[in-house]
């Protein structure tokens, strides 16, 4: 699939930047804000967390800022209207993530609609079974132009592995470990879990997730894969120093130098 997403990986095949952020945290007019930021701090990829009460996968830190962010409004309507500027302030690719059940009670194909309608350039929805992806969702995204990014785990087997890289566009999310995001690691334990991950010479880029949170770990990773995505340790962040310009400056060179 062409578009912003299939552009960086063309670009750029190493050391790429994600950073996740929650939508509407800590104030509710901060989602914009913080992506002009990020973009002036020259991260490669941003993914944007619609919040839900129940999110399963995320540890403390990102339930606690989806919570913060719920309490002060955020609705993915909302997200919608104040991404209508989105492609005015930066080309970077964007992503949502979030899961399934506030994206079916908006309508499944308007919420599609919508992300294309603002430039939304991909999707991560960790709760979306691969078969209804597979049957219902994957012409519904093509038609809309938007990516769909499925993860792996190290339970994962080879031949799912092989089925999420069939039927991924744009990236494959790499989870590091089978805990919640934020967990600290070392990723000792997990570099033949990545090398198997190399060995299997997927067609998408890869994209590993949960636990980077420093530049010695984002370089560590980077060996494996495209890339990291880095959330808890970005919340964390703009929760002690704010989201200003220079904050979220300082953050991405820490990682990147």
């Amino acid at each position: 699939m062409s578009n912003r997403l299939g552009t960086l990986f063309e670009t750029k095949k190493s050391n790429i930047l994600s950073i996740y952020f929650t939508a509407g945290y800590p104030e509710i007019d901060d989602t914009m804000k913080i992506v002009k930021n990020l973009d002036a701090a020259g991260v490669d990829l941003i993914e944007i967390g619609m919040p839900f009460s129940d999110p399963l996968a995320d540890g403390p830190v990102i339930q606690e800022s989806s919570q913060r962010a719920i309490k002060n409004g955020m609705t993915i309507k909302l997200l919608f209207e104040q991404l209508k500027e989105l492609r005015k302030q930066t080309q970077i690719p964007v992503v949502l993530m979030g899961y399934l059940n506030p994206v079916m009670q908006y309508g499944e194909e308007e919420f599609l609609k919508k992300c294309s309608e603002v430039g939304v350039d991909g999707l991560i929805l960790p709760d979306l079974p691969l078969d209804i992806y597979a049957n219902q969702w994957q012409k519904m995204s093509e038609k809309a132009g938007i990516s769909n990014i499925l993860l792996i785990t190290p339970q994962s087997s080879e031949e799912r592995i092989k089925a999420i890289d069939k039927l991924s566009s744009g990236f494959v999310y790499v989870v590091s470990s089978n805990s919640i995001t934020g967990a600290n690691k070392k990723f000792d334990a997990q570099a033949e879990y990545f090398k198997y991950i190399q060995s299997l010479k997927l067609k998408n880029p890869t994209l590993i997730g949960f636990g980077i949170h420093d530049r010695a770990t984002f370089e560590e990773v980077c060996k494996y894969s495209n890339g990291v995505i880095v959330g808890t340790a970005f919340i964390k962040h703009i929760a002690e120093k704010g989201i200003s310009k220079d904050s979220i400056s300082d953050f991405v060179n820490q990682l990147k130098g």
